[in-house]
């Protein structure tokens, strides 16, 4: 049975992060929804430098199976800047903060990420399934640049 872990609350913003609306609280719930809708949105700063935002996803059962993981993510970059954005997006367990970050299950790097919304399904190979030993404390951080 298919599962699906959730943004399900804002773990680290400091305060660069915004919603669609350039609200700063709660924003994890513009990206948790079950079908995307580019309606709503996070947003970096415009000329981020390091810029990282890190949500807790919801838990899951551990599916007791190292096949059919996935992380999806979903990014563009604003058309008012002209500036090149880089994104990495990690997937993280037992996340606490910058200092400590736990564990690093995979990681996605884009380099001069496109104006238009793009989605990348990463399906995670079985050493990167079988490192997740809990899948009640996942985290996803994502950093962007300008380079």
């Amino acid at each position: 049975m298919a599962q699906f872990g959730r943004p399900s609350a804002d773990t680290n913003n400091p305060g660069s992060y915004t919603d669609q609306a350039g609200g700063g609280t709660t924003i994890y719930t513009t990206i948790d929804e079950v079908s995307y809708s580019d309606a709503d949105y996070i947003r970096s700063p415009l000329a981020p430098a390091s810029a990282v935002y890190v949500t807790k996803l919801s838990s899951v059962e551990d599916p007791v199976s190292s096949a059919g993981h996935v992380l999806r993510t979903r990014y563009a970059k604003d058309t008012a800047g002209g500036s090149t954005i880089g994104l990495v997006t990690e997937l993280r367990q037992g996340y606490v903060s910058e200092g400590t970050q736990g564990t690093l299950i995979c990681t996605r790097t884009f380099s001069a990420i496109p104006e238009t919304f793009t989605t990348d399904a990463y399906s995670l190979t079985t050493g990167e399934a079988d490192a997740i030993t809990n899948y009640a404390d996942l985290y996803v951080r994502y950093v962007a640049n300008q380079t």
